[in-house]
Formats: structure tokens, sequence, C-alpha cells
């Protein structure tokens, strides 16, 4: 204690005035402590939990956005499908629309065919009866003019069965 006492009094200290600066001391710092450090520490606090939640929602919207772009990929993912498929349908109902029309097309085709068929069938029948006709008229014309006579038309009937059977 004697070094203490020594240090002391070099320095200019009595020990009344540092008692009485010990106790100034410690109710500046209990008033500062209540009123002043309280106050700024509970602001520190407040701070820090602020920045706290800043960093927890920071990382909620982080996988809110990966989740919504994953969300957006698969809509996107979905989409294509969708489309793809819709062009498929579309191309698929093309063809069986041109089969369709490509049949019906055959169709009229083979029923023209039949109708020009049956119309040169008829058409022939006709030119076949026309020439027939004309051939009687032409051998009943051609006898009447050998044989001079005239004929009757019990000869004309009778002529014209005859070279219908021969031909």
């Amino acid at each position: 204690m004697d070094a203490l006492t020594q240090i002391f009094a070099t320095f200019g200290v009595t020990w009344p005035k540092f008692i009485a600066q010990v106790i100034l001391f410690l109710i500046v710092y209990l008033i500062l402590k209540k009123f002043a450090f309280g106050p700024v520490v509970a602001m520190f606090e407040e701070r820090r939990r602020r920045i706290e939640e800043g960093q927890v929602n920071a990382e909620k919207i982080k996988k809110h956005l990966a989740e919504s772009e994953f969300r957006c990929q698969e809509i996107l993912r979905k989409a294509n499908a969708d489309a793809q498929r819709i062009i498929e349908e579309g191309r698929e109902s093309s063809e069986a629309h041109s089969q369709k029309a490509t049949q019906q097309a055959i169709k009229d085709a083979e029923s023209i065919i039949v109708r020009a068929h049956e119309s040169v069938v008829l058409d022939r029948e006709k030119m076949v009866a026309e020439v027939k006709k004309e051939m009687i008229q032409l051998v009943v014309d051609t006898t009447a003019k050998v044989v001079g006579k005239i004929l009757t038309p019990e000869d004309h009937e009778r002529l014209a069965d005859e070279t219908s059977r021969q031909l």
C-alpha cells in the first residue's frame, strides 16, 4: 500500500479527491447507463433485429423467386407441350381432311367415268340403231331400184325384218 500511496503522491492524487471522483464516476455511469446507454443499446438491438429479419426475408424472397422461376419454367414447358399437341392435332386433322378430299375426288372421278361410259354406251346404241335404220332404208331403197317396182308397205316390212335379222 505504501507503493500505491507513493504513486498517488507522484501524480498529485489525494485519497479524499480520488474517492469523490470514483463516486462521481459511478453516479455518472449509472445515469448514463439508465438514460443514454439503455436507449442506444436498445436502438442497436432493434437495428440488429431488423437486419436479421431483412436477411430472413431476403432468404424467403430468394426461395420464392426460385420457386416462381421453376413454376414459370413448368408453365412454359406445359404451354410448349400444348402448342406442340395442337399443331400435331391440326396436322392430323389437315391430313385427314386431305385424305377425305382425295377420296371424294376419286369417287367423283369414278362417278364421272361411269357416267361417261354409260353415255358412250347409250350414244353407241343410238348410233347403232340409227345405222340399222339407215341400212334398212338403204336396203329397201336399193331393192326397190333393183327390182324396179314399187314396194308395198308389206314388202317394206318384210325386207326390214330380214335385214334386221341379218344385221
